[in-house]
């Protein structure tokens, strides 16, 4: 109705037709009807211009043309051709061909599809969307690649360029990285979210491998990584449907305004590094977040700041911890190996045989079993060591990872003190270690099978003839000297031998 009163106005005015459609773009013949009317109405542009819109409308209704016999026809084969178009392998041109052959003098190719795609348009409306503030960030990856030139070897490097844009502001985020795979991939959306200063309530990305592991209509499974990171940002992920273009429409309108605003003017420039890229790129991004919208006297930056930086989601206070991970089966030491670094972590000794997920980032290491987190440790990178957690040991293994002189002492001073006596006398002589605490548990364990008073006398004659062994003790509680006084010991006589001198030979 806008356009009507425009028109009257423009011709009141004495303008010519051609100046009227160049100012309006009415097509010539529906402007000449609307004139025709004008004048046939017998009312100036004054009356016509205080009727309501409805009543404008009611005067300058435009009676449609009838449709022809062959249009009829045609508009009643389209629902099978949009049946049909459904099937694999089925096309336009074979569809029309059919057509053809049933109705000799029917439209021409060009013609069925220009009406196919204008029926198809009046029967499937295209809905829009409304854009909440601080809803939905989407994502996607540009499909035209840049590159640089590595100043060592002089190779040309393509790289990958990441999008993003914010649903209710446009405010745009654009950042080269070095592939699409995730350890490039989610570092980049964190960028993006820094970049904004908060966090959307869903981010929407297409199914790239990265974001997603199986593509669903209903039920999508999200890369696990992914999902870690999103959870630490508190936010949600939201991935467009398969073959729903519309889904994701805002950010490939922006891929390809970039490819304006942004490719063209950085085309002549020569870069030795993707750092030099994202400068280049950031540069332009931000002529193109402050350039006023078509139509608008508004920026995307200032619209950002006006309705959607405030609905935003807070930062976490750390950045996402990047997780890489791996599967391997736990040793029968307890231990699960972390290849990059050969470095090997306990886990509990329950889980030996078993195949657990292991997670690390660059400074910590978790091992999952079952969707349960059942070790921690610090990562460290020295090849062929062992981190050990006591607390995962089986209980004998414990015990003796335990052992120390002074546990060694403890145990010997708890059955008497001439035991502690004995065990230091066999520390202080075996020279290594390992043999060492051999020797001092096998003769603390002889207090389990002689108990506490028989091992302490075994020690206390020992000691008087200076022996500080395994053996001497095993055979004096054998043949049972531990029970026989010393000093009431008779020496027994020698059996007399023509062969043996005796003591009075030596005198």
């Amino acid at each position: 109705m806008c356009n009507i009163r425009h028109i009257l106005r423009l011709h009141t005015q004495n303008q010519t037709q051609a100046e009227i459609i160049v100012q309006t773009g009415i097509p010539r013949n529906v402007l000449k009807k609307y004139i025709e009317m004008f004048k046939a109405g017998g009312l100036s542009f004054a009356e016509i211009n205080e009727l309501n819109d409805k009543d404008l409308e009611d005067l300058f209704a435009i009676q449609q043309e009838p449709v022809s016999e062959k249009m009829q026809v045609l508009l009643k084969y389209f629902p099978l051709v949009d049946r049909e178009l459904r099937k694999k392998g089925v096309t336009i041109q074979l569809l029309w061909e059919e057509y053809i052959i049933k109705h000799p003098d029917g439209v021409s190719q060009s013609h069925f599809k220009r009406h196919l795609f204008r029926w198809k348009s009046r029967i499937t409306p295209s809905m829009r969307k409304e854009h909440k503030a601080g809803d939905k960030l989407y994502i996607d990856f540009a499909g035209e690649k840049l590159a640089f030139t590595d100043r060592q070897t002089g190779e040309v490097k393509q790289v990958e360029v990441f999008v993003a844009i914010l649903g209710a502001s446009q405010l745009t985020y654009v950042q080269a990285v070095m592939s699409q795979k995730k350890e490039d991939f989610i570092p980049a959306c964190e960028d993006a979210l820094h970049y904004y200063g908060g966090v959307p309530a869903a981010i929407v990305p297409d199914n790239l491998r990265s974001a997603v592991t199986k593509s669903h209509k209903y039920e999508p499974t999200i890369n696990e990584t992914f999902a870690d990171f999103a959870e630490h940002y508190n936010t949600t992920i939201l991935p467009a449907r398969v073959y729903k273009p519309k889904d994701k429409a805002l950010v490939e309108i922006a891929i390809n305004i970039i490819y304006t605003r942004i490719y063209a003017k950085i085309r002549d420039q020569k870069f030795y590094s993707i750092d030099e890229i994202n400068q280049a790129i950031w540069l332009a991004l931000e002529e193109h977040n402050n350039q006023l919208l078509t139509g608008r006297d508004f920026t995307r930056r200032q619209k950002f700041e006006e309705i959607e930086r405030q609905t935003l989601l807070p930062l976490p206070t750390l950045r996402y911890e990047f997780k890489k991970q791996l599967y391997a089966t736990v040793a029968t030491h307890g231990h699960v190996a972390l290849t990059a670094d050969k470095h090997y972590y306990s886990v509990p000794y329950r889980f030996i045989g078993k195949k657990v997920k292991v997670m690390y980032t660059r400074y910590n290491v978790e091992v999952f079993y079952n969707y349960e987190r059942i070790a921690l440790h610090k990562r460290l990178k020295t090849a062929y060591n062992y981190t050990t957690d006591k607390e995962h040991l089986d209980p004998k293994h414990r015990f003796v990872s335990e052992l120390s002189p002074e546990k060694f002492m403890t145990l010997a001073e708890d059955i008497h003190k001439d035991v502690k006596l004995y065990i230091i006398k066999i520390l202080n002589k075996n020279h290594h270690p390992e043999k060492a605490y051999r020797v001092c548990l096998g003769v603390l364990n002889f207090a389990k099978k002689a108990g506490n008073e028989r091992l302490t006398k075994a020690c206390q004659r020992a000691m008087s003839y200076d022996c500080y062994d395994y053996n001497s003790i095993q055979k004096i509680l054998e043949k049972g000297l531990d029970q026989v006084d010393e000093e009431k010991t008779e020496e027994k006589q020698m059996p007399a031998h023509e062969n043996i001198r005796g003591g009075d030979y030596y005198k």
